[in-house]
């Protein structure tokens, strides 16, 4: 398979446009799939979005039931197992359609499909999984996932909830609390973590909730959004587990844990796309509706260029997204090729992109908070009041920069889990860092290069800025060795200049694979290419000035400068002019 690339390799390799894959791509199977999950979501959720807003715990189970009679709680699931087994850019797509015009659906949507499901099928036995995989897959029962504890929040592996084995043996007797339980109200089989006696690690136990005694809800918790999401505290009081019931390995629940957190974080930035998309469809509707001094605001150059920056963070998050997707689906079926079964396949294949699925985590969740508040500004006071369908966007959005990790724990994950990759020797960072520090001792090129083709120059800048991450990384791994992971904030900054590169590369590989130079994808590539080289330099001063001095400090900033110059600066009001414009006209995005 020729489009194999390897988790992080984006930042040492020039990936050629055809090697990426984007929503463009889709195929007749994938088009029918996502137009279903739109239309039932249009049919069937967004005319009862007030009952959502008003704690209808039932609605959002009825909801769910309903998609999964569509076959869209079991995309995932292999046939076998009552599933549809679909690859990993049709779950991507699923997720993507059927989470966009409601959170609390979207919450109760991803738990299943993900953290309730995934753990059994990538970890179960044979048995565990052809008992309980038909029911999640088909909606018959629902899944739920108790991992945070109120004092083991991100260090997941410090939770205090004990099982001790029963004297006969049969049973794993189970104590402590879990809270923040997405679909604990209405679930029956929970992923249940504890530390059997005084292990180091925790291991997981497939809990079914009717079969068991000792197993005891809060009340729902009152939140900021996703009001229909059930949210409870999970006790569990002398709780008996069969021992069959015991999932993957003892001890090995941390990974249980932390794998089944990659798949939802990567998850997590597809069930924001349509978010942003219907935000931004509302806002573009309601500027060319409003009207000031005579004219819609939508003529207003300020109003103009939030639209152009909330569709230009839509095509990037969309390009990022399904770029990774495909990388991931790619890695599976090489491994199930070369005779590995399709549980391991998904689990490697998964674990391969850990780095880029925590990039995306981060950015499409905080782009979607600030699209939501943009949507708030544009609709003025209208869109503070809960008759706006804004206002309960921007509340919905809130939780995504917290659940499946908060957005600095992904942060400091992605550049520890490159760091790791680079010590371990999976990828060879060190020799272009090295090569990077021999480039800024000698003298540049003042040759004027040619760009005449399209993107060309868009993609120089791209490898530029690899440049940059490689030489404040570098250099600050140079000076801290073992102890760059108490760097925090060095190592926020450096996962800054790596989330800009590759939702920038991804951007500009879609706009030059499908698109021309006179499109407006390509206006878009270019926009957020700018505004990415804008956030490095701000990034990498910030952590060059931190450690370095004198004449390496000097260095490395004349370094930045070099790296982050554009031959041809674009014009990015005419850019953002053009966007604009162009969605406007069309009426959504």
């Amino acid at each position: 398979m020729s489009n194999i690339v390897k988790g992080g390799e984006f930042l040492i390799k020039e990936i050629p446009a055809n090697q990426i894959f984007s929503l463009e791509e889709l195929n007749e199977e994938q088009k029918m799939l996502r137009d279903s999950a739109k239309e039932f979501i249009d049919r069937e959720v967004i005319p009862h979005n007030e009952r959502f807003e008003k704690k209808d715990y039932a609605l959002t189970e009825e909801k769910m039931r309903q998609l999964g009679e569509l076959g869209l709680l079991g995309i995932a699931v292999p046939e076998n197992y009552g599933g549809l087994g679909m690859g990993f850019v049709t779950t991507m797509l699923a997720c993507d359609y059927c989470s966009g015009a409601n959170g609390s659906l979207a919450t109760a949507y991803g738990a299943h499909t993900g953290i309730g499901t995934l753990p059994i099928l990538l970890y179960g036995t044979e048995e565990q999984k052809q008992k309980y995989l038909p029911d999640l897959a088909t909606g018959t029962k629902f899944g739920a996932y108790c991992l945070t504890e109120p004092d083991a929040g991100s260090d997941a592996n410090s939770g205090k909830t004990k099982a001790k084995l029963s004297e006969d043996g049969k049973h794993y007797i189970i104590n402590g609390q879990k809270m923040w339980i997405s679909n604990a109200g209405f679930a029956e089989i929970f992923i249940v973590f504890a530390r059997i006696d005084d292990d180091k690690n925790i291991t997981g136990f497939i809990v079914e909730k009717s079969k068991t005694e000792g197993i005891s809800f809060g009340e729902e918790e009152h939140k900021l959004g996703i009001r229909s999401s059930s949210t409870r505290q999970v006790f569990f009081n002398d709780m008996k587990v069969p021992v069959e019931n015991l999932l993957g390995e003892r001890n090995n629940g941390f990974k249980i844990a932390l794998n089944a957190l990659n798949v939802g974080r990567i998850k997590l930035a597809a069930a924001n796309l349509d978010g942003q998309r219907r935000i931004l469809n509302h806002s573009i509707q309601y500027s060319g509706e409003r009207k000031q001094f005579g004219v819609s605001i939508n003529t207003f150059g300020a109003i103009r260029k939030k639209l152009a920056e909330m569709a230009t963070g839509i095509f990037v998050s969309e390009a990022g997204s399904y770029r990774a997707a495909k990388d991931i689906e790619n890695k599976i079926e090489e491994l199930v090729e070369g005779g590995m079964n399709h549980q391991q396949a998904e689990l490697k294949g998964v674990e391969e992109f850990a780095v880029e699925a925590s990039i995306l985590k981060v950015f499409v969740s905080d782009l979607t908070q600030h699209t939501a508040d943009e949507g708030i500004q544009i609709y003025g006071g209208m869109g503070f009041s809960e008759d706006a369908p804004i206002e309960a966007a921007w509340r919905d959005s809130r939780i995504a920069r917290i659940y499946e990790g908060t957005n600095e724990i992904n942060r400091l994950l992605a550049v520890g889990m490159l760091i790791k990759k680079a010590m371990k020797g999976e990828l060879d960072l060190l020799s272009p860092a090295m090569a990077i520090s021999k480039e800024l001792m000698g003298i540049p090129s003042f040759e004027v290069p040619d760009y005449s083709a399209f993107m060309s120059e868009e993609k120089a800048i791209i490898a530029n800025l690899k440049k940059v991450f490689l030489m404040v990384s570098g250099a600050a791994l140079q000076k801290y060795m073992m102890d760059i992971e108490k760097q925090q904030h060095l190592l926020l900054n450096a996962s800054e200049i790596l989330n800009q590169i590759y939702m920038a590369e991804s951007a500009v590989l879609r706009a030059e694979k499908h698109f021309s130079a006179d499109s407006v994808e390509a206006a878009m590539a270019q926009l957020n290419l700018y505004k990415a080289v804008e956030k490095i330099i701000v990034a990498a001063k910030e952590g060059i000035v931190s450690f370095a001095e004198g004449d390496e400090q000097r260095m490395m900033l004349s370094g930045l400068r070099r790296f982050t110059k554009y031959t041809n600066n674009p014009n990015v009001v005419a850019l953002t002019e053009k966007v604009a414009a162009h969605y406007i006209a069309k009426g959504h995005y």
